[in-house]
C-alpha cells in the first residue's frame, strides 16, 4: 500500500513539473510570437486624414432604431471630451490616434476632429439584396462628397460581393474622378489590426486580456460611451512605444 501511495505521489509530482515546463514553454512561444508581430509592424509616416470631418451613416436594408443608435452613439463618443466622460472611455481610446499626428515634423501639426453627420436610410433595398463592389460605391455616393467619410452599413439579409470570403471590409476614396479601393484579409497591418485579439492587459492568443464585465448582462467591455453605452474596443498600436496600447 505504501509503495502504491508513493508511486501515486511521484506521478502527481511529475505531472505538476511537466505542466510547469509546458506552461513556461508556451509562455516563451507566445512572447516570441508577440515580439515577432511587433517587429513586423512599421509605421511609414504616410499621409493622415485631417480637418473637421463628418461621418455619414448610410443604412441599407432593415435596421431597428436601437441598432442605429448604437453606431451613432459610438461615432459621437469619439469626439466627446475625455475629461468629462467616465473612464475608461471611447474618447480616450480615440485620443491615442493623436500620437501619429505628433510625429509629423511640419508646423502647424495637422489634427482631426470627427462628428456625426447625416444618416441616410434605404429600407427598400433600392439595389437589391445582393450587392457588388460598384453598388457599394454607388451607395456611398449618396452622402456629401466633401470633408466627409461615408459609411455603408448593410442588414443581415444583404450579401456583398467578396465579403467574409476574400475580404472583411472595403474603404475607398476619390480624387479627380479616380477611385481607389482597398479591402483584403492579407492587407498590410494598420493601427488597430496590428493588435488583433488584444482588448486588455495580459492578452495572448485565445485570451482577450483583463477586460471589464457588465454585472447585469455578463458581457465584456473596456470603454464607456454616451448614454451609458459600453463598448469592447481593440488595442491600438502606439507608434512611440511600439506596443499595443490598451484601455484596461
Amino acid at each position: 500500500m505504501a509503495s502504491l501511495a508513493s508511486s501515486s505521489v511521484l506521478l502527481n509530482l511529475l505531472f505538476i513539473v511537466s505542466a510547469l515546463h509546458l506552461g513556461a514553454a508556451a509562455a516563451r512561444i507566445l512572447s516570441e510570437k508577440e515580439d515577432q508581430q511587433q517587429l513586423q509592424f512599421q509605421y511609414h509616416k504616410g499621409p493622415l486624414l485631417s480637418g473637421n470631418i463628418s461621418v455619414n451613416l448610410i443604412w441599407y436594408g432593415s435596421f431597428k432604431p436601437s441598432q442605429r443608435a448604437i453606431i451613432s452613439d459610438f461615432i459621437t463618443s469619439l469626439s466627446s471630451s475625455p475629461k468629462s466622460t467616465a473612464q475608461p472611455s471611447v474618447a480616450t481610446w480615440w485620443k491615442g490616434t493623436e500620437k501619429y499626428y505628433q510625429l509629423i515634423k511640419s508646423a502647424p501639426k495637422p489634427s482631426l476632429t470627427l462628428a456625426l453627420g447625416a444618416q441616410i436610410l434605404d429600407e427598400n433595398y433600392s439595389l437589391g439584396k445582393s450587392l457588388t463592389t460598384d453598388n457599394i460605391v454607388s451607395l456611398a455616393s449618396k452622402g456629401s462628397p466633401k470633408e466627409v467619410i461615408n459609411v455603408d452599413l448593410t442588414s443581415l439579409d444583404v450579401t456583398v460581393e467578396g465579403f467574409c470570403s476574400s475580404r472583411c471590409g472595403t474603404h475607398a476614396s476619390s480624387a479627380d474622378h479616380h477611385k481607389f479601393a482597398y479591402g483584403s484579409v492579407t492587407a498590410p497591418l494598420e493601427a488597430v489590426s496590428a493588435c488583433a485579439g488584444i482588448f486588455g492587459k495580459g492578452a495572448y492568443p485565445g485570451y482577450t486580456g483583463n477586460v471589464l464585465v457588465d454585472n447585469v448582462t455578463g458581457a465584456s467591455y473596456n470603454a464607456l460611451g454616451l448614454h451609458g453605452r459600453k463598448f469592447l474596443l481593440p488595442a491600438m498600436w502606439d507608434p512611440v512605444t511600439s506596443t499595443c496600447k490598451t484601455l484596461v
